[in-house]
């Protein structure tokens, strides 16, 4: 019997079966959609890491294919060079995987700092939802209240993990401008430093100024802190009256060092993905990322929480980290004895 007369029948339905899984390995865009999707948050609950984290997680699933639901895991330790870590080297490549790690994490690996077991340059940058200012500020309690008393007087803060500039900046300023940080250890997040300012067991802190503001917005205003100097890739226009930390010395070298110290700032909020993902996934998740930063449901999300939105790609990252990763090995070996103490 000719294979044409048994069309319709049991034959067709065997080709059919052998036909559709073929067809679906030959889209491999469409095929094995997760159902769901894990973000990964470097630090404890209630810091400015874990607000960014989750306001993006709520979101960035309906831009995913499938829709699937984003569940948060937070995964603390060593300034979230354990987070980076994991994503790096264990994390599913498959699109399923996400997370958000410290800025100053991508100095870790080129310090040679311990935990660090990942390479940024490898790492897969999906964008920032912000771009950063650091500030160092006091109680008004404490003894020092400028720039100058912190030449003078010592100012205990509180430190959250190596891989963060709650330690690096003032490990490396008492070392390049003389400053006199005392530094306490063992914070999970910003928002136990928050706490403990207000039990008076640490007098300030070196963090970001959208994590004071979102957590702390009174502070500013009624003067419960006062801010000493502020970092970053460039001044803020809205902290004229603030010293910007490259303004705090005339030393050609030391202005390189410290320019170097605060590169990350640029770098923002990072949400990265693992390495050597298919072209196609890695699309997909920076696809999906800039979408959740044009959402309307997401940008009043965060206008809600007090977050600013000054968003960059991670054709953008990846290109800052290139170049961070250029600087000339001595100015990288200093910082890096700085702030490995």
């Amino acid at each position: 019997m000719k294979l044409s007369k048994l069309l319709g029948g049991p034959v067709s339905s065997l080709i059919l079966a052998l036909s559709v899984p073929a067809m679906i390995a030959a889209t491999p865009a469409l095929a094995q959609t997760p159902k769901s999707a894990t973000m990964v948050i470097g630090f404890g609950p209630g810091g400015g890491y874990d607000m960014w984290g989750r306001v993006v997680g709520r979101h960035i699933g309906k831009h995913m294919p499938g829709n699937p639901t984003v569940i948060i895991q937070n995964m603390p330790g060593a300034g979230s060079f354990v987070a980076a870590s994991w994503i790096y080297n264990i994390g599913a490549k498959d699109g399923s995987v996400l997370g958000i790690i410290a800025r100053d994490a991508v100095m870790g690996p080129l310090i040679g700092a311990d935990g660090a077991r990942f390479d940024p340059n490898k790492m897969s940058w999906l964008g920032t939802p912000v771009t950063e200012t650091n500030v160092c500020f006091a109680s008004n309690t404490a003894d020092v209240k400028s720039v100058d008393d912190l030449t003078k007087k010592q100012l205990i803060i509180g430190d959250t993990g190596p891989g963060t500039g709650t330690r690096t900046y003032p490990l490396a300023l008492t070392a390049l401008l003389g400053m006199k940080f005392k530094i306490i250890a063992g914070f999970p997040s910003s928002s136990d430093v928050f706490l403990a300012i207000e039990r008076g067991e640490v007098d300030g802190m070196c963090e970001s100024l959208d994590s004071v503001s979102g957590k702390r917005p009174d502070w500013l205003k009624t003067g419960r802190v006062k801010l000493l100097f502020h970092g970053g890739a460039e001044p803020n226009p809205h902290l004229k009256d603030v010293p910007f930390v490259l303004d705090l010395t005339k030393d050609a070298q030391t202005r390189s060092e410290i320019k170097f110290l605060y590169a990350g700032q640029g770098i923002g909020r990072p949400f990265v993905a693992p390495p050597a993902l298919p072209p196609e996934k890695l699309k997909m998740l920076r696809d999906a990322f800039m979408a959740t930063m044009k959402d309307p449901e997401f940008v009043a999300d965060a206008k809600n929480q007090k977050l600013d939105l000054e968003p960059e790609d991670g054709e953008h990252l990846e290109k800052l980290i290139k170049e961070i990763y250029a600087t000339p090995k001595a100015t990288v070996d200093k910082i890096g004895d700085l702030i490995k103490q």
